[in-house]
């Protein structure tokens, strides 16, 4: 007897100006990737039920189309797509940003591209957070957003609960990153092969990018979760996650990992690998000063997670998978 596949549901935002052809792209994206894992009898894959959100006169995002017509559940992640003109105030009324911080604070991993990344700093939840934006729109965005750790180098930053990638196309990767965490990398990579579209091999090779369970329903963890996503997981301890939790010690361990799967220690390494691989990936800094950065003080004991979590030596993946410059 058949399994019956469990139902995650991602939800595509229309708001004024946003471009079509990424929305109905991210649906098409999905919608591969349903049937390559069908194709493949994986029965412990889930299935991707994929929503738009159009945004009503009053702000408020209704449902408007339904892939999988059935009863209303948490949305796994909403995406703002891009918008080929400037953003303007009236695309981001208040009720459609309380909306997003609502989605946000029940463990929704939000994801912009382009503008969707202006409409996530608008809502005020990349402050003291990493993230990027279009090129043409950096000077502005750095402006305007001080408080965002902007990094318009990188065409994605992939922060766990709060992704943003910089270009107009860069919907597809970002539409493969949610593949790569629902159904791993051997089928994403079967989507971008189907739809003839780039996407970086790293994830296959070396395991997917971390991607923390927010969907859990434990307020207290999630609350902590997000502060660890935002501190970058350094400097912290036991204590302080507890007390960020309001819970005791033994407690919020026990609940840490009911929800995440990970002792918080498993938990941070993890989440510090994935930044450095970005870096890696996309900058050309020293693997010492990456290792500070990322919260190691003894450069030996980074390189030494490094390879324990992904396989290979931070040199030998910077080799691999770095952007090489220009000659």
């Amino acid at each position: 007897m058949a399994l019956e596949r469990s139902i995650v549901e991602l939800g595509v935002l229309i708001y004024s100006g946003a471009q079509m052809a990424a929305v109905h792209g991210l649906t098409d994206l999905f919608g591969v990737a349903n049937r390559i894992a069908a194709e493949h009898q994986a029965e412990q894959l889930p299935l991707l039920r994929i929503s738009h959100w159009q945004v009503a006169g009053d702000g408020t995002p209704i449902r408007a189309f339904d892939s999988l017509p059935g009863p209303d559940q948490p949305l796994m992640a909403v995406l703002v797509p891009p918008s080929i003109g400037e953003f303007c105030e009236e695309q981001a009324p208040p009720k459609l940003l309380q909306w997003l911080r609502q989605q946000h604070a029940a463990g929704t991993v939000l994801g912009g591209v382009c503008i969707g990344s202006i409409m996530l700093a608008r809502s005020g939840l990349l402050d003291g957070r990493s993230a990027t934006t279009h090129w043409s729109s950096a000077d502005s965005f750095a402006r305007r957003f001080p408080a965002v750790r902007l990094e318009a180098d990188k065409p994605i930053v992939d922060d766990g609960d709060l992704i943003t990638s910089a270009g107009l196309m860069a919907w597809s990767e970002l539409g493969l990153r949610l593949v790569d965490r629902l159904m791993g990398p051997s089928i994403a990579a079967g989507t971008a092969r189907f739809l003839v579209i780039e996407h970086s091999d790293s994830a296959s090779q070396c395991g997917s990018n971390f991607a923390p369970i927010l969907s859990h329903g434990d307020g207290a963890i999630l609350k902590v979760q997000h502060a660890l996503q935002a501190s970058g997981a350094v400097d912290v301890s036991l204590a302080a996650m507890a007390q960020v939790a309001c819970l005791e010690e033994r407690t919020f361990l026990r609940r840490f990992r009911n929800a995440t799967g990970l002792k918080p220690t498993e938990y941070c390494q993890h989440l510090r690998v994935g930044k450095a691989r970005q870096m890696l990936e996309f900058t050309n800094t020293t693997i010492d000063q990456i290792a500070w950065t990322v919260g190691y003080q003894d450069p030996s004991a980074f390189r030494a997670t490094f390879r324990k979590i992904t396989g290979l030596a931070p040199s030998d993946y910077r080799n691999r998978f770095g952007v090489k410059a220009p000659a």
